[in-house]
C-alpha cells in the first residue's frame, strides 16, 4: 500500500501501529465521521504479528460483549469479502471437540450460552464431526460442538482492506515512520514525537501489538504484556481441492487447532512450556529495533508435544510433510483478555494485548475503541478488558511475566468457575493472614489479594448433603454452610481487608462526589451512602458506598476488584484546580466486619461508645475505639443482618482481630469467608458489580431506583431520565429453581414458555431459605410466580420468578 507522503504536524487523532488492530481503529473512526485521523507504522503495515497470524475466527466466548464483538467481526469481514478489497474471509464453521466428562459439561454449558445470544451452537457426536473433517480420527472423542458461521480470515489482507476503508474515508497512513516520544502536559497526551517529526494531537491510540508497552513506557504508562513466542505448521497438500471446505477444529484436551491452508493444514497449539521472548534482567520487554517482518528461529524441541497429540488426533499428520513451521511473537495479558480503553494519561488510549484472538475480535475492537473515543466512554460493558481494570501489582514485570506464563501454558484448560491462579502468590495479605492459614482457611484471589473462601476447621459444622451437582459442588466445602448458618444465628466475624478503599478530600470534594454519583452523598458528617455511578447513557459505571467522615473527607468503599477502575473514573472527572486529592487508601486500612443478631452484644463489651439506633443509626458512620484500637465504625451490611465493618489503620489489625474473636466466643461467633457471604447476600438481593449491574444496565432496571435522586443534577441523569420515560423493558428479578442440588453458576439461558428471555447474571444457594437462587434480567412483564426453566449443562429445571429479597423482606433484622 503506497504511503502518504507529508507528514503532517497536526492531527485530531493519532494512531500508533499499522497491524490489524490500528487498521480496525482506523477503519471505524472514519466510519463514525473522523476525517483528521494519522495511523504511523514503524515500518510496513502488518509487520508486528498480523503478517503471522493463524486467522481462526471463532464467535462465541463466555460474556456477552466478547461474543458480540467476535460477532460482529464475522459479519463485517464478510462484508469486506463483498467489496473492493476482499480479505480472503472463508465462513467454513468451526469444531469444537471433548475428549472428557467436564470438558463435555463445558461444550453443554457454552451451548446454553450460545442459545442466550442468539448463535446457532449446536452439540454434534463425534461421528458427525468427523464427517465434517474426514481427517479426524474419533478416538476418544466423547461429542462436539459446530458453530456454521465460524471461519478463518487472512490477517494480512484484513489488515490492508481495513486500511483501504480506512483511507477512502479520508485517514493518512504513514509507514516507516517511528514513534520516539509521548508528549504529555498536565496529565493529558498533547503529541507524538517521530523519527520524521513531531505531530500535535488531541487522542494518541496506541495500537502497537507487541511494541504497546514500550509505547505505553514512552508516555509513562504501564501496559502489563509480554510477547510470547507461539508457533504452528503449515504442511504439505492433503487433499484435492474440489470448491468445498474444511471447518476450523479445535481439540483443547490436547492442546491443538487447525484450519485449512490452500490444499493443506495450518496447525498449532498452545505448549505447557512455554517462552517469553525478548524480556531483559529485570523481565521488561526490549524488542529488537529492526524487528520488523521477521520471525524468531523454529523451536521444534518445544513443538514436539503438539505435534505427537496433533498426529494422534489426525493420524495423516504423522507422515505429512511439513512446509514451514512458524514461531511469531504474540502479545498476552495477565488474563488473557483484551487491553483497551483510555489510560490514566488522558486522551492516551490502547488496543493490545490480543492474546492470539485477536483476529477473531479484531473487527469488534475496533468498534468498541472508535465509539469509545468518539463518545468519551465505552458504548458497551468492556470492563473485563478495560486498561483500568489492571492494579498496582502490574507495574512489577516479575508479576506480570509470572501470570502471563500461568495464562498462556493453560490458555485451553476447562474454565471451571472456582478456579484459582497460583503464578504470584501470596502477593497482598490481610494483617492476620496468619490467623487464617492457622485456622485451615481456604483461600482465593482476586487483585492479588489472598481472601478467605472458607475455614476447613468449620466443616464439621456444615451439611455434607448439601453439596451441588456439578460444576457448582466444585469448592464447596459444609464449612460454607456453617458459616453462613452461623452468621445468621450468632454473628460471623469477616476479614474484608482488600476492600478498595479510595479518599476524595478537599473544598471541592463535595462537589465533585455529588456530581459523579446517582444519590445524595453532600450530607452531614457521619452519613454514609450507598450509591452508583452513572455514564452519560446512564448505565452504571461504578456501584460503591460514601461515607463522609469529615467536612471535606469522604471514603469510599468498592469491590476488591474495582479499586483500579474507580479510582481512574473519579481522576478522569476530577477538576485540575488542586480542589480535589483522589487517594488510594486500600493497603493503609484493615476492615472486618462483625454481622449477625449478635453483633451488637459483642461490640458492646469493648467500646464505651453508645450502640443503639439512635445513636447509632443504620448507615452511619462514627470514629470509635473497640478494645484498645481506635477506628472508624460503618453500620452497614452485606449479608442482611445487624452489623458493622470496622476500619482501623492497618498496623493495629492483628490486635483488633484477635480482640473480637475473643469476646465473641460466648455469643456464637464464627469466623466466616467470602463463600458464606455469596450466599448470604443472595437470599436478601444484595448486586455485585459486573455481572448483576454493569455499565449496560441502569439503576431503574437493576432495581435500584431507591438510590437515584432526581431533584439533583448529576451525570447521566438526562439519559437516565429519558429511559424512564421511554419505559423501562428489563428488570434485573430473583428467581428460585426446584431443584435443590441444582445451583446456577451465571450465564445460562432462562426460558419462559419454551422462549430463551435473558440469562443468570449471578447465582448460588441460600442457605436459610434452603433453594438455588439465580438473578437474570427479564422482560419487564414477567410477573413474580411466572414459571420458568434454568439450563444448566444440558439440563432444564423448573423454576419461578420470586418476589424479593427472599429473606427478612421488612429489613426488620438489619435495623434492629
Amino acid at each position: 500500500m503506497a504511503a502518504d507522503r507529508a507528514l503532517p504536524d497536526r492531527a485530531k487523532i493519532v494512531i500508533i501501529g499499522g497491524g490489524v488492530g490500528g487498521a480496525s481503529v482506523a477503519y471505524h473512526l472514519a466510519g463514525l465521521g473522523e476525517r483528521d485521523v494519522v495511523v504511523l507504522d514503524r515500518d510496513e503495515l502488518t509487520s508486528g504479528s498480523t503478517f503471522h497470524s493463524a486467522g481462526l475466527v471463532g464467535q462465541l466466548r463466555s460474556d456477552p460483549t466478547l461474543t458480540k464483538m467476535n460477532q460482529y467481526s464475522a459479519q463485517l469481514y464478510a462484508e469486506l469479502q463483498r467489496g473492493e478489497h476482499p480479505p480472503s474471509w472463508v465462513p467454513c464453521g468451526g469444531i469444537r471437540l471433548a475428549c472428557t466428562p467436564d470438558r463435555m459439561a463445558e461444550l453443554r454449558r457454552q451451548i446454553g450460552w450460545a442459545r442466550a445470544f442468539d448463535v446457532p451452537l449446536e452439540e454434534i457426536s463425534a461421528e458427525q464431526a468427523r464427517e465434517l473433517f474426514p481427517l479426524m480420527s474419533t478416538k476418544g472423542v466423547l461429542g462436539a460442538s459446530y458453530l456454521p458461521t465460524d471461519g478463518y480470515v487472512d490477517p494480512s489482507q484484513l489488515a490492508y482492506s481495513l486500511a483501504a476503508g480506512a483511507r477512502a474515508g479520508g485517514v493518512r497512513i504513514h509507514q516507516h515512520t517511528r514513534v520516539t516520544g509521548i508528549d504529555v502536559h498536565r496529565g493529558r497526551v498533547t503529541g507524538v514525537r517521530t523519527d520524521q517529526g513531531r505531530i500535535e494531537a488531541e487522542i494518541v491510540v496506541n495500537c502497537g501489538g507487541m511494541y504497546a508497552a514500550e509505547i505505553g513506557r514512552l508516555a509513562g504508562v504501564r501496559i502489563p504484556i509480554i510477547p510470547m513466542s507461539h508457533q504452528y505448521v503449515v504442511t504439505e497438500p492433503v487433499r484435492e481441492r474440489d470448491g468445498a471446505h474444511l471447518p476450523t477444529l479445535r481439540d483443547p484436551d490436547n492442546l491443538v487447532y487447525w484450519r485449512e491452508e490452500v490444499d493443506g493444514l495450518l496447525m498449532g497449539g498452545y505448549e505447557r512450556d512455554s517462552r517469553a521472548w525478548s524480556l531483559d534482567a529485570a523481565g521488561l520487554d526490549r524488542i529488537p529495533p529492526d524487528f520488523n517482518g521477521k520471525l524468531l528461529a523454529a523451536d521444534w524441541e518445544r513443538f514436539a508435544e503438539i505435534g505427537e497429540n496433533a498426529a494422534m488426533r489426525v493420524p495423516v499428520m504423522d507422515g505429512l510433510g511439513i512446509r514451514k513451521l512458524i514461531n511469531g511473537p504474540e502479545a498476552f495479558t495477565p488474563d488473557n483478555e483484551f487491553c483497551l480503553g483510555e489510560t490514566e494519561i488522558g486522551g492516551f488510549f490502547v488496543a493490545a494485548g490480543f492474546c492470539a484472538h485477536g483476529i477473531a475480535g479484531a473487527g469488534g475492537i475496533g468498534k468498541v475503541v472508535a465509539e469509545w473515543i468518539v463518545a468519551g466512554e465505552a458504548q458497551l460493558d468492556v470492563s473485563h478488558m478495560d486498561i483500568r481494570r489492571f492494579g498496582q501489582q502490574y507495574r512489577s514485570p516479575s508479576y506480570t511475566l509470572a501470570r502471563v506464563t500461568e495464562n498462556y501454558e493453560t490458555y485451553y484448560d476447562i474454565p471451571f468457575p472456582h478456579r484459582q491462579r497460583s503464578a504470584g502468590r501470596p502477593l497482598r495479605v490481610s494483617p492476620v493472614y496468619s490467623w487464617h492459614a492457622q485456622q485451615q482457611a481456604h483461600f482465593s484471589e482476586k487483585s492479588g489479594w489472598e481472601r478467605v473462601d472458607y475455614y476447613q476447621n468449620n466443616m464439621y459444622g456444615g451439611d455434607d448433603f448439601m453439596q451441588p451437582r456439578g460444576w457448582a459442588g466444585m469448592g464447596w466445602s459444609p464449612a460454607i454452610v456453617a458459616e453462613h448458618r452461623g452468621t445468621r444465628a450468632g454473628a460471623g466475624l469477616f476479614d474484608e481487608s482488600s476492600f478498595a478503599k479510595i479518599e476524595v478530600a478537599g473544598p471541592g470534594a463535595a462537589e465533585l462526589l455529588s456530581w459523579l454519583c446517582a444519590n445524595d452523598v453532600d450530607r452531614e458528617v457521619g452519613t454514609v451512602t450507598y450509591t452508583q455511578a452513572l455514564n452519560t447513557r446512564g448505565g452504571i459505571e461504578c456501584d460503591f458506598t460514601v461515607a463522609r467522615l469529615e467536612e471535606q473527607v469522604f471514603r469510599i468503599v468498592t469491590g476488591t476488584a474495582y479499586g483500579s477502575r474507580d479510582l481512574t473514573w473519579l481522576r478522569r472527572h476530577a477538576p485540575d484546580d488542586g480542589s480535589v486529592r483522589i487517594t488510594d487508601v486500600t493497603g493503609q486500612y484493615t476492615c472486618f466486619a462483625l454481622w449477625g443478631p449478635n453483633s451488637r452484644q459483642i461490640l458492646a463489651q469493648l467500646t464505651p461508645a453508645a450502640l443503639d439506633n439512635e445513636a447509632f443509626p443504620y448507615m452511619s458512620a462514627r470514629q470509635i475505639t473497640v478494645g484498645d484500637v481506635p477506628l472508624t465504625a460503618q453500620r452497614v451490611t452485606f449479608v442482611g443482618e445487624l452489623g458493622w465493618e470496622l476500619y482501623a489503620s492497618a498496623e493495629y489489625g492483628a490486635a483488633l482481630w484477635s480482640t473480637l474473636w475473643e469476646y465473641g466466643q460466648d455469643h456464637g461467633l464464627i469466623a466466616a469467608g467470602y463463600k458464606a457471604i455469596d450466599s448470604l447476600r443472595l437470599e436478601k438481593g444484595y448486586r455485585l458489580w459486573g455481572s448483576d449491574l454493569t455499565p449496560d444496565h441502569n439503576p431503574y432496571e437493576a432495581g435500584l431506583g431507591f438510590c437515584v435522586k432526581k431533584d439533583k443534577p448529576f451525570l447521566g441523569r438526562e439519559a437516565l431520565l429519558a429511559a424512564r420515560q421511554r419505559g423501562i423493558t428489563r428488570r434485573l428479578r430473583c428467581l428460585t429453581l426446584n431443584e435443590p442440588h441444582a445451583v446456577p453458576l451465571g450465564g445460562e439461558p432462562v426460558r419462559v414458555d419454551g422462549k430463551v428471555i435473558g440469562r443468570v447474571t449471578t447465582g448460588g444457594f441460600g442457605y436459610t431459605v434452603d433453594k438455588p437462587i439465580a438473578y437474570a434480567y427479564l422482560p419487564a412483564d414477567t410477573a413474580i410466580g411466572t414459571e420458568l426453566s434454568v439450563e444448566l449443562f444440558g439440563d432444564w429445571v423448573d423454576g419461578v420468578v420470586a418476589r424479593e429479597p427472599l429473606f427478612d423482606p421488612s429489613g426488620a433484622r438489619i435495623k434492629a
